[in-house]
């Protein structure tokens, strides 16, 4: 949940989630956490090559460099489970190894290393990285004690968004938060109490939080009683609590929202690309980096796969076709054609079982996704990402953006040859507006969700889906 953080004196903070930790060092905290897959996995492989003494360290300095690249920034797991924490960590090792092995048998680099190195390294990678994370869960009750933690705080407005603010604190004692309980003018008899307890009305909190010594006070009330909010400022001005103003506006679908300020002035984010900053950076450089590598590795199937589309039927051998980009920007898209037509107007009729267009090469194609080969170009264009919602066709997005409430949000991103969506089962035809809702669904949730990790992910389960997924055609 978001929280801003508002100040008596006009300032604004932040909408950061762990705001107890904030005190401890904001920033600060979250570079360390950060830092814990990257720099686990950098001590085992180096600790590796001086336990079995290998000293080909530029080798060893190259596949850190790229080690670190793949895991930093680390997962945030200080507020997962045991089980989730492990599940986390598997799940991005085996896609970090996944492409890791698979490029080194590719170029042969692995035999740079002893097989000893590589065996050990597989295994003792994630067990560190657990470890590591376990180690900073452990240690962050005495970095918080030691800053005056937990915290006391208060929540003004015993209504479904302060019962929701509730249960975010309860859930996530990390954050260095003891909830007294509630204040609200209503009579217990109206509220749905939930979680803590009812303290108060709004005319006691000024005298209860000097005599209890609250340091924090959450006013979860809606903007309709902003006189009776700027009362209840005006009583706490001789307070030394902290105030932070929960908005109102989770009414709608919040697609990175986050603060931000124009100037001076602070300004809320509510729907917002998810690549900005140095996480644009790190998405465009994987991209380049991966379609380089892979353009080089798959070139000879290239070579095959245009020779048997233009033998098969009459026709260019690459099918260009206008979609939506970026921001909703027309780009123009390349794949094998797998059809007898090239179809780009405002009427495209999706490809179905039995479709009399699809050649016979054209359908193995499509079954097998290798008609998508040639999108690779396109990323390395700018125009698209390897993994981010699939683009559609302009004919369809003019549709489907007239019925699906949050359609176009998708185009906060760069389209993907692979997306979240597809490995979920949403692959290949769309004929149901239930299922194209469902593919849109799932598309908003990797806006909201993004990492790297789940790029390689969503990339590794691509090519698992690739070889027993028929759902394409």
């Amino acid at each position: 949940m978001n929280i801003l953080s508002s100040s008596r004196f006009g300032g604004v903070a932040s909408n950061r989630p762990f705001l107890g930790m904030e005190r401890v060092g904001g920033a600060l905290f979250r570079l360390f956490e950060s830092l814990v897959d990257p720099i686990t996995v950098l001590a085992t492989l180096f600790g590796l090559m001086l336990w079995f003494r290998d000293d080909q360290y530029a080798h060893y300095a190259v596949l850190g460099v790229l080690v670190f690249s793949l895991t930093f920034p680390g997962k945030s797991l200080i507020q997962e489970t045991v089980r989730g924490s492990i599940r986390e960590v598997l799940i991005s090792w085996m896609g970090i190894a996944a492409l890791l092995i698979f490029f080194g048998l590719a170029t042969g680099l692995y035999k740079q290393f002893p097989e000893e190195v590589l065996f050990n390294w597989l295994w003792i990678a994630p067990v560190a990285q657990l470890a590591g994370h376990f180690l900073f869960r452990i240690t962050m009750p005495a970095v918080l004690a030691a800053n005056g933690f937990p915290k006391r705080a208060i929540v003004v407005g015993c209504n479904e968004l302060g019962r929701h603010l509730a249960t975010e604190i309860d859930g996530h004692p990390m954050q260095g938060i003891k909830l007294n309980g509630y204040f609200d003018d209503r009579d217990l008899e109206r509220l749905d109490m939930g979680q803590g307890r009812l303290i108060g009305r709004f005319s006691d909190v000024a005298d209860y939080v000097k005599a209890n010594k609250i340091d924090l006070i959450y006013l979860a009330l809606p903007m309709a009683t902003q006189p009776r909010i700027l009362s209840l400022l005006e009583s706490l001005n001789d307070t030394t609590a902290s105030v932070y103003f929960v908005p109102d506006i989770f009414v709608t679908d919040l697609i990175q929202a986050r603060m931000d300020a124009v100037g001076r002035m602070p300004v809320v984010a509510v729907c917002d690309t998810p690549f900005s900053g140095l996480n644009g950076i790190v998405k465009r450089l994987s991209d380049i980096v991966l379609s380089v590598l892979i353009l080089i590795l798959i070139s000879p199937v290239l070579l095959v796969v245009a020779g048997l589309v233009k033998l098969s039927s009459p026709g260019p051998i690459i099918f260009k076709q206008r979609r939506y980009g970026l921001d909703g920007e027309e780009i123009m898209v390349y794949k094998f054609r797998s059809m007898s037509v090239c179809e780009d107007g405002p009427n495209v009729a999706q490809a179905r079982k039995g479709d009399a267009r699809v050649t016979r090469i054209g359908g193995i194609l499509r079954r097998t996704s290798l008609d998508e080969l040639p999108q690779f170009m396109n990323v390395l264009q700018g125009r698209m990402s390897i993994v981010g919602p699939r683009p559609h066709a302009v004919a369809h997005n003019e549709m489907y953006r007239k019925l699906i409430k949050g359609y176009m949000v998708r185009h906060k991103v760069k389209p993907g040859i692979t997306g979240w969506a597809q490995v979920n089962g949403y692959r290949g035809e769309t004929e149901t507006l239930d299922k194209m809702q469902a593919r849109i669904d799932y598309d908003l949730e990797y806006l909201r969700n993004w990492s790297l990790h789940l790029d390689l992910y969503i990339i590794f389960r691509t090519v698992l889906l690739v070889f027993k997924d028929a759902s394409a055609y």
